[in-house]
Order: C-alpha cells, then structure tokens, then sequence
C-alpha cells in the first residue's frame, strides 16, 4: 500500500466560543468560524483523516514538507514518515510546527486503522475499553452564573457529579480577568469544589503556569490539604529546576508535567529523569501526534509513573485507552453555559461520548472512530 495524494479542505461553521485577549475560551453568542480536513488518501482508496485549525494546512507548508515525505511512501510506517517530517523542524520550526506533525501523524493512524479494519486504541496496545473521564472545567469569567466565583464553580460541580463525573479539573482565572491571577481566589474556588463534592471525588487544578515559585508552594500546600490529586503547569515550564524544587517540597501532591514544553518526548524523558514531576503529560497536539505520545507513556511505565493525556478529541482518547498507565480522559472544556454533548455541525457524532457512570466507551469503528458529516464539510468549504 502506498500513499497517492494528500489534501485538505478548509471549511466554515459556527462556534459559540468566545476568545478574550489573551486567547482563553469562554461562552459566547454563535459566531462563523473555520476548521480543517486534512486528509491522506492511499492508492487503494483508503483514507485517513484529521480535523485541525485552518492554519495547520498552509499550502506552503503541505508542498515544501508534507507531501514530499508522504505520497509514494507505505502508510504502514508512521513513525519512519514522522521522522522524515521531523528532522525539517531543524532549520524550519517556525513553519513546521508540532501541530502539523500531529495532523500527519492522526492522520496516517486513522488510514492505518481503517486499511486493517481495527480501531486505533486497540493498534496501540487496547488496554482499556472504556476509560474514566475527568470534567475539565473552562477558566474562570464574570459572567454571572457561571464561572466567576468559588461558589459558581461549586454549584456547577456538584451538576458534573450528578451527571456521572468522578474527577473534576479546575481552570482558575486567568488574564485579562480582573485580578487574575490571584493564588487565593483560586485556592477558595478548590476548597469551595471540595466542600461541595465531597471527599470521595477526585480533584485537579490547572493554574495555567501564571505563579511564582512561593505562589506555587503556597497553592500547592493547600491543595494537600484538599486530597487534590494533582497539579499541572503553576509556572512557566522553560525552567525545569523550577518544578524539581515545587516537586520536592510537595510530599502529598502529584506534580503533573510537562504540558506545554518543547521538545516532545525527549524533554518528557529529561523532566523525570531529574525529578521534575511525579505524573507525565502527553497530548497528541502538544507532542507531535501518536507515535510521540506512545513513546512518552511507554518511557513513564518503565519508571513507574502514570501517563495522563492533554486535551479532548479521538487521538488523545486513543491514547488513554491503548496504553496502561493512563488514568484519565480529559473531557471538555465544560461549562455551566454550553452544551458539550451536541455535535458540531461537521459531527454526526462526538468523538466521547460519555455514559452515566462516567466513563468514555470506546468504539470499534476502524481507524480514530470520529464520525463526520462529509457532506456537511463539502456544501461548506471556503
């Protein structure tokens, strides 16, 4: 089997999320927006998709770097078609970035999936056939009734637990929200979500990396005092002596990371090597796709360390479900205003769907299992 054409089409729908100034989501009235299709077709016919932004498909960067590393070659050898797209990031990053590799990478497991007549979770190990989600919350607002105080994130978790969730993941305020960050507002979001809940569901807090080292103990020592389960990204991640100072000086609070830091798998590698955090963070969209992500939870399991997955969507679900030392889905972002459950207008069906008992089953759609409507994104192209 060989790859004859890779394509993609941009194409138009509505999203009800708004973006403040510094590019946090939050509820909004419904507005036009734009997705991508990207696509690799086989000389059989196969196909593999990936739904990615708009800029990820540049023409520029499809014919100077994707299609000269794809068309001709064996769909089969994904991670061997990674590399060969990789090693342009050298001199080229700022073209080729990480979410163009994860695009190709998605991609090629959906074809390889659907060529072998098997879901991707099970071609990467099938360990879990159904895995327990974890609400992950929006940041916080000023929108009354919604996220923009402790007590609104209390009520809206106590719905998240009624409605089968037995993990709950806080995103506090953030810029530009008036005040944010602020270590004690969202200390009191945390205790508020822990008296409410109880003490028999699991809790998290993303700071999203705005604190101080002080900040950052502070908060964390609170967190202990909570059971919170874990922590991810209170500080920057470019300095990682940074987090294997916070790591040693929290006893009784995981330290989750890092998310958001270059360098894939190799960074991952060095962050536990050197005691920097005690869970490691993957994400098909923050490490360059599957093949990245298998090796960072694969390199976790040798020492005995959980694996927890970034973000929603069929490839990080994937993931959670091939591997053996993934907790966790992170399913959002959620909030009391939006309607997770409803398809996108290029949906026939969400990518994790959830039952009520809180967990995402897998399916056994061949290739990634999302479901499209390829008419809809075909009557819609721009």
């Amino acid at each position: 089997m060989r790859i004859e054409t890779v394509t993609a089409k941009v194409f138009r729908h509505s999203s009800t999320i708004a973006r403040d100034s510094d590019g946090h989501g939050h509820p909004g009235p419904a507005v036009p927006a734009s997705s991508a299709l990207f696509t690799i077709t086989s000389y059989t016919g196969v196909q593999g998709h990936a739904l990615t932004r708009a800029p990820d498909v540049d023409p520029a960067v499809l014919d100077r770097f994707v299609r000269p590393n794809l068309i001709g070659q064996d769909p089969l050898r994904a991670d061997k078609l990674w590399y060969g797209i990789y090693k342009w990031q050298r001199l080229s990053g700022g073209l080729l970035t990480d979410r163009v590799l994860a695009m190709v990478d998605l991609a090629l497991w959906d074809l390889i999936g659907k060529a072998s007549g098997q879901p991707v979770w099970k071609l990467l190990g099938g360990h879990k056939d159904k895995v327990p989600a974890y609400a992950s919350t929006m940041c916080g607002d000023d929108l009354p009734g919604g996220l923009a105080t402790p007590d609104d994130y209390a009520r809206y978790a106590e719905w998240l637990v009624q409605r089968g969730y037995k993990a709950i993941k806080l995103h506090g305020w953030m810029p530009p929200m008036p005040g944010a960050p602020d270590v004690r507002k969202d200390a009191a979001a945390c205790a508020a979500v822990r008296e409410a809940v109880g003490p028999d569901i699991r809790l998290m807090l993303d700071p999203h990396h705005f604190y101080s080292r002080s900040d950052a103990l502070w908060l964390g020592q609170r967190l202990e005092a909570l059971d919170f389960l874990w922590m991810e990204e209170p500080m920057e991640e470019a300095s990682m002596s940074s987090y294997q100072w916070l790591s040693s000086n929290l006893t009784r609070l995981n330290i989750l990371g890092p998310e958001t830091a270059a360098g894939k798998h190799w960074t991952r590698g060095e962050w536990v090597r050197n005691g920097a955090c005690d869970m490691v963070r993957t994400g098909v969209w923050d490490v360059g796709g599957i093949n990245p992500s298998l090796k960072i939870a694969h390199m976790a399991e040798c020492f005995h360390i959980s694996c927890e997955v970034h973000g929603t969507g069929a490839g990080n679900l994937a993931v959670a479900a091939g591997v053996p030392n993934c907790t966790y889905y992170e399913r959002g972002l959620l909030h009391p205003f939006l309607d997770y459950e409803a398809p996108k207008e290029y949906q026939l069906r969400i990518d994790d769907e959830m039952d009520s008992d809180g967990y995402v089953n897998l399916r056994d759609m061949p290739g990634l299992g999302q479901d499209l409507d390829f008419d809809y994104i075909d009557a819609n192209l721009i």
